[in-house]
């Protein structure tokens, strides 16, 4: 699976939200202001379709695009990357690394493992 620059990750992001949409109702849910351009939205469109992670019908001149793939599928796949690039490969690593600086609490922590522990 292609990575998403952070610019691409902020378009999948909208567009799990929505669904289905266009390059309009895209633009409407960016919090840019002001709004960036049709076209630069739709280059950025057209790029992410491009390494595979949506699809389109078109409807005369209109596009609507759509995910092809899930976000949890990405999600998985990007959290394994990040865990293998800065922690080793480690999820204990990355864990004990959010203990240290806060992130999560001892409580917290405990509250997930029980969790895990009930629906194993």
């Amino acid at each position: 699976m292609k990575r998403l620059t952070k610019a691409e990750e902020e378009i999948m992001q909208i567009i799990w939200k929505l669904g289905p949409c266009t390059v309009s109702q895209i633009i409407e849910e960016l919090e840019d202001e002001p709004k960036p351009p049709h076209s630069s939205i739709s280059s950025l469109v057209r790029l992410i379709e491009k390494k595979g992670f949506l699809s389109h019908k078109a409807y005369g001149k209109t596009y609507e695009y759509r995910p092809a793939v899930n976000k949890e599928d990405y999600g998985k796949k990007t959290l394994g990357k990040f865990i293998a690039d800065y922690f080793g490969g480690s999820a204990n690593s990355l864990v004990s690394f959010l203990v240290k600086e806060e992130e999560i609490s001892p409580d917290e922590l405990k509250e997930l493992l029980d969790k895990i522990k009930n629906e194993g």
